[in-house]
């Protein structure tokens, strides 16, 4: 009896032993504490590299985040060998803003990621915060700015450019009809932020200024990403005010405000991806980033070591990151020959240079 007692013992010590260390093993093999841990974000491709993408929202019905996560999987997929794997995790950040900060942390935290990738214009000062908590943690941001920390690139668009072609085909198209028409347009966004405020929304007014100097915009913000009944009310408001065509940079609520269009017979005008098929006849006009591309080359270059640390970049039409799509057959269904030839002719000047528009 007495040896049984003493073997059932051994077992329980045997068993809570076993167990500690694989608990502590399960720690190692998320990074903490490895010995690699002090190169992370080196980019040295000798090594096993694990890419992080944040989503700052969620993917379904966000191309612009589609193109983020396929960018940085190609690049990965290119790169990776049995010898020198590299894998890619997306993590969806939700809408709620205030919580991006509490979830970037823990993915710093965890010590698991070599690179996090994401793009939103809040996302420089979010990383910023957290590189100072966790300094070993790199950081790709697309679609910001913010230059000197050692541990972030970002890569910011030309939205000059790219709202000015926007706010131009805009007013040709309201015009078209009704030269009254074209003295109103809209915009709907999702928020408010500075590169709206400060950038898009004067650029889009600027272009449309170009068909005619008297023309004003309705700017309406939604108050989120997602609320398409909202987006709906607010371009039928428009609608109902004058406005006939209308740039939309309200993500999910983007759904709302081209129905409402559709239903009233008005217009919308795309922002960063071909919305040319969402609706046939009501968009006539994508204004887009090659997202995808910015994803792809700058994931590349972390991977190869290359990838400039602490510096922030500006890229446009002259780059090849930002145009405006002309040879959609929905475009070229949708607008006449006329304005096409008009809007062909800025998109000339804009691409050699002869119209600048850098920030």
């Amino acid at each position: 009896m007495n040896q049984a007692l003493q073997k059932h013992r051994f077992f329980q010590r045997f068993t809570l032993v076993f167990s500690l260390l694989a608990w502590v093993g399960s720690f190692q093999g998320f990074g903490l504490g490895s010995k690699d841990q002090s190169r992370q974000g080196s980019g040295d491709p000798g090594l096993h590299r694990s890419l992080a993408v944040f989503i700052p929202g969620v993917m379904s019905g966000s191309p612009i985040y589609e193109m983020l996560a396929a960018g940085v999987k190609q690049a990965a997929e290119e790169q990776s060998t049995p010898e020198r794997p590299v894998t890619v995790t997306v993590i969806e950040g939700g809408f709620n803003q205030a919580e991006w900060e509490s979830r970037i942390t823990a993915l710093a935290a965890s010590a698991r990621y070599d690179l996090i990738v994401s793009s939103n214009p809040s996302l420089p000062a979010i990383a910023s915060t957290v590189s100072a908590k966790f300094p070993q943690q790199h950081f790709l941001l697309l679609d910001g700015e913010l230059a000197g920390n050692p541990r972030i690139y970002t890569l910011r668009y030309n939205q000059r450019e790219q709202a000015y072609m926007a706010g131009h085909i805009a007013a040709l198209v309201a015009g078209e009809a009704d030269s009254e028409a074209r003295k109103r347009i809209g915009l709907v966004a999702g928020q408010e932020y500075p590169a709206m405020n400060e950038v898009i929304l004067p650029a889009y007014r600027a272009g449309a200024q170009r068909v005619d100097p008297s023309c004003t915009v309705d700017f309406r913000v939604v108050g989120n990403w997602f609320d398409a009944g909202k987006g709906a009310e607010l371009a039928a408001d428009m609608i109902r005010g004058g406005a006939k065509v209308i740039l939309s940079i309200a993500g999910g609520a983007n759904e709302g405000v081209v129905q409402a269009a559709f239903e009233a017979g008005a217009k919308v005008v795309w922002f960063d991806t071909n919305g040319y098929g969402v609706r046939p006849g009501t968009v006539v006009g994508s204004a887009v980033v090659y997202q995808d591309k910015a994803a792809y080359e700058q994931t590349l270059k972390f991977l190869e070591g290359t990838l400039p640390f602490g510096s922030a970049e500006l890229v446009g039409v002259a780059q090849g990151y930002v145009d405006f799509i002309e040879e959609d057959p929905h475009y070229q269904a949708s607008v006449s020959a006329l304005i096409r030839e008009q809007q062909g002719r800025l998109l000339d000047q804009i691409r050699s240079g002869a119209v600048d528009l850098q920030e």
